[in-house]
Parts: C-alpha cells; structure tokens; sequence
C-alpha cells in the first residue's frame, strides 16, 4: 500500500517516517551515551582459545555490577545514617537483585569445561579474581574486614586508598546498629564507636536487642525490616560464595588458585564466615 506510512517505497519499514532520528554526526547516541566503542573494545584475550572471551566477559560484566553494587551500599549507608530508612530499604532491595544477577552469571562460567580452560589458564599469569578491588570493598563495607587483604593492591596507590577510606568508615552492620541505639534500644557504645577492623562476632547484647525486634516486629517495624534486609542480602551473598566454589571446583578440581591462594580449600574458608551473625542466631533463639 503506497499510503502505508511506515513504510519505504518496497514496503519495508522505515523508522523515519515516524519521526526516528537517524542522523548523528552532530547528536548523542545510544552508543556516545554509554561508551560502548570503549567497552566493547575493552576485551583484548592473549590466547587463541575460544572460551578466553567469555572469561574475561563475565568477570568484566560482574565488576560493572559490583561497582553499582557498592554505589547502592553507599547510598544505603548514608539514608540509615540520617534516618531515611523507606530510601535505605529501597537500596539494600536492590543490592540483593545485583547479588541475583552476579549468581546467574556462575550458571554461563560453568559452561566451560575444564578442557576449556586449560588451553588459556597459563595466560592469566598471577592474576585471579581474588585481587578484584571491588569484591574487597564490598566485603569491607558489609564487614568482613581483614587489613592485611589491603596488601595484594600494595602496588597501586589509589587501590590502597579507596580500601583505607572504607577501613575508616562504620561498616554497614554498624550503621544499622547506630540506628537501633537511637530507637532506644541498647547497644554497647565500643560496638560502633569506631569503625570495625575485623569481622564482628556475636555480642550477646546485640542478640538480645534483635530478639527484642523480632519479638515484637510491629513495635519496631523499621529495625524488623532492615533485619530482614540484611539477612536478604547476606543470604544472596553466601550463595554467591557458593557458586563460586563450585565453579571453581568443577573447572580446576583442587589446583591451586592463579593468584596462588589454596583454591578450591580458600574458598571454602569463606563459606563459614557470618556477616551479621546475631540475625541468623536469633532465629533458634525465638
């Protein structure tokens, strides 16, 4: 039909007809706008193997999420800090669907057989996903706090700085029990007078004060619902862990890490750490 709009003269469709812009010499586009000549260009594999490219796209896609990861942990961190909780909730909801994502992307790693990757392993060199930045500062900032893991970025000045501003900030544990103190509920001044510099550990009155809460939810409805929260989070988080132990384990066995950590027998030392021990505690306690 000549009279189709949409339409080229051999009745194809053509955008701008309806007013698509299709000219962007002088204009932003969808590829200006998010850098995609430099992030598509950001791949360099130093093997001819094949699966080398999705090994370095799924490590590259995860720090992007990690990077928006510790954006919302920021943000959370500061709207608890000033009594925002509606906001902070949205935020930690969120970092939990970033966790979703991360998980989801161990399902695409595990297509790659160990066959697979030994053609590219030695070209990795020393380098391993234990040196990633990013993952160290989420662990700060959740607490899992341990300053000799500042010392594999020791050769980059900046590195070394980001992980000391967020050694000297309250872990997001500490922000929510600053919180609670000033629900009225008590909390041992030493718990958050300063920022933590190791993984906390279970203090029998911070048990009490979320059994306090879960006891009686209604009264205390926005420490309930931070509590819920974080165990949210930590829960996508250990699986996370999880994922990633057994990924490594079904493409390496037991071998030793490129970064030289123990491997398989490393990460499974960090299934047994507990981020905020007291509100997974309190559950046999109620």
């Amino acid at each position: 039909m000549s009279g189709d709009d949409a339409s080229g003269r051999d009745g194809a469709y053509n955008p701008e007809t309806e007013g698509a812009e299709m000219r962007f010499s002088e204009r932003m586009s969808y590829g200006d706008y998010l850098g995609l000549d430099r992030i598509l260009t950001a791949q360099a594999p130093l093997s001819g193997a094949p699966d080398e490219l999705l090994f370095i796209i799924q490590h590259q896609t995860s720090e992007l999420w990690m990077k928006l990861m510790l954006h919302e942990l920021n943000g959370a961190r500061d709207a608890i800090g000033q009594d925002h909780m509606p906001q902070a909730m949205k935020l930690l909801a969120r970092v939990s669907r970033i966790m979703e994502q991360l998980n989801s992307a161990w399902d695409v790693l595990r297509t790659m057989t160990p066959s697979d990757y030994t053609q590219f392993r030695d070209a990795l060199g020393m380098s391993s996903g234990f040196q990633s930045l990013q993952y160290r500062l989420i662990e700060y900032a959740l607490g899992n706090r341990n300053p000799a893991m500042v010392k594999p970025h020791a050769h980059d000045a900046g590195a070394v700085a980001l992980l000391n501003a967020e050694l000297s900030r309250q872990s997001l544990y500490q922000v929510v029990l600053d919180f609670a103190r000033r629900q009225g509920l008590s909390v041992p001044p030493e718990i958050t007078a300063t920022p933590s510099a190791a993984p906390h550990g279970e203090v029998p009155e911070i048990m009490a004060l979320w059994q306090t809460v879960y006891r009686d939810p209604s009264a205390h409805w926005a420490l309930y619902e931070v509590g819920e929260k974080l165990v949210d989070l930590e829960d996508y988080f250990r699986r996370w862990r999880f994922n990633h132990v057994t990924t490594v384990e079904r493409v390496i066995g037991f071998k030793r890490g490129t970064g030289g950590t123990g491997g398989v027998s490393y990460l499974k030392r960090m299934l047994e750490v507990e981020l905020f021990p007291e509100l997974w505690h309190v559950r046999t306690a109620l």
